[in-house]
């Protein structure tokens, strides 16, 4: 069956990635790296490693080395606390020490300190759990979970979704902020006439939030144009061309979008697709102050090859 043999492979590659951080711990490790050792993708690889994983690429990579720095610390007392947060990739001793008091509630000084008693049973679970592996069925389980919501949630189907011309304002920074954006939008639209029971709104994604900082994030906040229209201001136009897309149809909370992301990147990769170099996007068809539940009815369209 294609979608197992899919399964299989990924599984695979996913170990190899997990093999390739846990050796490799001293080292500069970036997203990019890790999935090209993984033959993925930066934006696939994070997406399936945090899925499947259930731990996002950086926060495994600082859990591995906090847990190697703690049985360092443990049992090899000749070693500076500088020392071996260098062993471990740590830049600097000031760093390394916020995250280890962070994780495990204590400074690495009085870690080191305290009678060895005392932390050897978090060392030895560590020790027994540390050898971390994806398994087939760990890999088919979480993925048919996320699976099983998107059925539950949304119509998935593949279409062709025609030439849309918007008129959009740009913005860049954190995704919360794409709301005061969208009241600019909004602002300029009602004179025009173009805000009524019709009216589709569009966000364009231009970045992943899963690999891009979130202050950098850059967004298109757009309306859905369906006559000609003399454009000024800060808003431009922008013509999105026929695009083949997975398109799931949801009515959710803004809660929920990541998961629902989420599964639509889950469905995708279970069936085989690849994702195009187009900018994913979402579709609204109400305006969720207005609905009962406060729910958004939306496309999530990932456009694919």
């Amino acid at each position: 069956m294609k979608t197992t043999k899919i399964a299989k492979e990924n599984t695979a590659r996913l170990n190899v990635a997990i093999q390739f951080i846990e050796e490799n711990l001293d080292t500069k490790l970036t997203l990019a790296i890790i999935a090209e050792k993984a033959h993925f993708s930066p934006f696939h690889f994070h997406r399936l490693f945090s899925l499947v994983v259930e731990e996002t690429p950086n926060n495994f990579i600082i859990r591995k080395r906090l847990e190697s720095a703690a049985s360092s610390l443990l049992h090899q007392k000749e070693k500076t606390i500088t020392e071996i947060a260098e062993a471990i990739g740590f830049g600097n001793l000031s760093s390394f020490s916020k995250a280890f008091k962070k994780f495990y509630g204590i400074s690495p000084n009085k870690f080191k300190e305290e009678s060895p008693e005392k932390f050897s049973k978090i060392c030895k679970t560590e020790s027994k759990n540390g050898q971390v592996k994806v398994t087939f069925e760990k890999y088919i389980c979480n993925v048919n979970n996320a699976l099983k919501w998107l059925q539950m949630n949304a119509e998935t189907t593949i279409k062709k979704i025609p030439r849309l011309d918007v008129a959009y304002i740009s913005h860049k920074g954190k995704m919360e902020a794409i709301g005061s954006v969208y009241n600019k939008l909004v602002k300029w639209a009602t004179p025009k006439g173009l805000i009524n029971e019709e009216t589709r709104m569009l966000t364009i994604y231009h970045d992943s939030p899963k690999i891009t900082d979130p202050n950098n994030l850059r967004m298109s906040a757009c309306i859905i144009l369906n006559d000609p229209i003399e454009l000024d201001g800060e808003v431009s136009l922008n013509v999105l061309p026929p695009t083949k897309c997975i398109v799931s149809r949801f009515e959710i909370t803004p809660f929920q979008f990541q998961q629902a992301w989420e599964a639509s990147f889950a469905f995708m990769v279970e069936k085989g697709y690849k994702k195009s170099e187009t900018a994913p996007f979402e579709i609204y068809y109400n305006n969720a102050a207005e609905h009962p539940e406060n729910k958004f009815i939306v496309d999530l369209c990932i456009p694919i090859l």
